[in-house]
């Protein structure tokens, strides 16, 4: 559970890492790279930050590489975050793969598949009395 000061530190780094992806680092691998979420637990020790890549985001080499990139230059972005956040210890960084998108997609995909074998199991029945007064008219 995050407080009020959690969410504020974890608004700003994900504000800063956005930023220093696209102009401070320089490396080609990290400028396709968004920050989904940030979370930082009540001690503020750690910030776990989930990414994602807007261009190449099906290929599985491309993602661990870019994870690896994140690695490298951890430290680098901790130092250029120190300023902006005003702490005594600066979170550690931690970066995953958000794989939300996925899981979203491939249930999209199941229901899809499970919508059509439902409509090639079960055709509509078709109506051996279209007027509904018909059945009525003994009473």
């Amino acid at each position: 559970m995050t407080g009020i000061r959690g969410r504020r530190v974890a608004e700003s780094i994900k504000e800063h890492l956005t930023q220093a992806f696209v102009r401070e680092l320089g490396d080609r691998r990290l400028e396709h790279v968004v920050v989904t979420n940030v979370e930082i637990p009540d001690d503020l020790g750690v910030a776990w930050i989930s990414v994602r890549l807007l261009v190449g985001d099906d290929d599985e080499n491309q993602r661990k590489s870019t994870l690896k990139a994140l690695a490298r230059v951890a430290a680098r972005l901790r130092r250029s975050l120190a300023p902006k956040l005003r702490m005594k210890r600066v979170p550690e960084l931690r970066f995953a793969y958000d794989t939300g998108l996925d899981h979203s997609r491939r249930v999209d995909e199941i229901l899809r598949e499970i919508a059509a074998e439902n409509s090639a199991a079960d055709p509509v029945p078709s109506d051996p009395d279209p007027d509904p007064n018909a059945s009525n008219q003994g009473q």
